[in-house]
């Protein structure tokens, strides 16, 4: 385990707003800099399965047997697209049941903590894709985070909704007594189309709303179909289509990140 491993909690309390397009992209752009980068996904909806255009695995191999009680030390990671920087720990539809259980059990909100701690992962940078509600999953994201992005649609819904999503994990680092806190890395505006003038409002005003929050506000991810295309064919747009300009949307989030890998820090 690196010295000062960072572990990056992808949040958002909304679904489709590009949360596990940032986490692959992300992976990728770090990969191809020399970063190691673990994915696990805590959505049981697998979406990582159709992203990285792998099978589905069984409870038993996926992050419900590494969460479960019967955890024999042995992390169920499949490299992603081949490549030797990146593997991945599946997620599995039983994880809504054990969101259910981890409520009733002692350290529940630690357990993914826990196992990263007890069992740690060799990589330098750790990303949690994880689910769009704010619950038991979401808080084992948060305590096991050492940083937070936080994807957002330029839709009325989802930026109404970041202040909401800031007060209740600020709450929740109060109530599990986190110490260090993780911080809130940044806002990622995402599916952004220059097209639409609602986008185009949107965007101009989420300098004013991020510094009211105190929050870095990362350039925008753009909508293209090409990321559609490239995650039915479970690869990343860098490798699917390499020249497209998208690809380069996600450099600035990943030289933030490589700067502190190289510096051995935490966010």
């Amino acid at each position: 385990m690196p010295k000062e491993q960072i572990v990056i909690g992808i949040i958002a309390n909304a679904g489709g707003v590009g949360k596990s397009t940032l986490a692959v992209h992300l992976a990728y752009e770090l990969a191809k800099h020399h970063i190691s980068v673990g994915l696990i996904d805590l959505d049981p909806q697998r979406a990582l399965d159709v992203f990285c255009g792998l099978p589905s695995t069984d409870l038993e191999h996926s992050i419900v047997g590494v969460l479960s009680k019967e955890f024999t030390g042995n992390w169920a990671l499949v490299p992603a697209w081949g490549h030797p920087n990146i593997e991945v720990c599946q997620g599995h539809p039983s994880m809504a049941k054990l969101a259910d259980d981890l409520v009733i059990r002692r350290r529940g909100e630690y357990a993914l903590a826990d196992r990263l701690k007890s069992h740690p992962l060799r990589h330098d940078v750790v990303i949690l894709d994880c689910p769009a509600t704010m619950g038991m999953i979401c808080e084992n994201a948060i305590a096991a985070s050492t940083g937070l992005l936080v994807p957002i649609q330029l839709e009325m819904k989802s930026i109404s909704g970041v202040a909401d999503l800031v007060e209740w994990t600020i709450a929740i680092c109060d109530e599990l007594k986190l110490d260090p806190r993780p911080q809130i890395f940044g806002l990622v505006p995402s599916l952004y189309d220059s097209s639409r003038a609602i986008h185009r409002q949107y965007l101009q005003q989420l300098p004013e709303i991020t510094e009211q929050l105190r929050i870095k506000l990362y350039p925008h991810i753009r909508d293209s179909s090409e990321f559609k295309n490239s995650s039915a064919n479970g690869l990343p747009l860098q490798k699917y289509r390499p020249n497209h300009p998208a690809c380069s949307d996600f450099q600035v989030i990943a030289e933030d990140i490589i700067k502190l890998v190289k510096a051995g820090a935490k966010i």
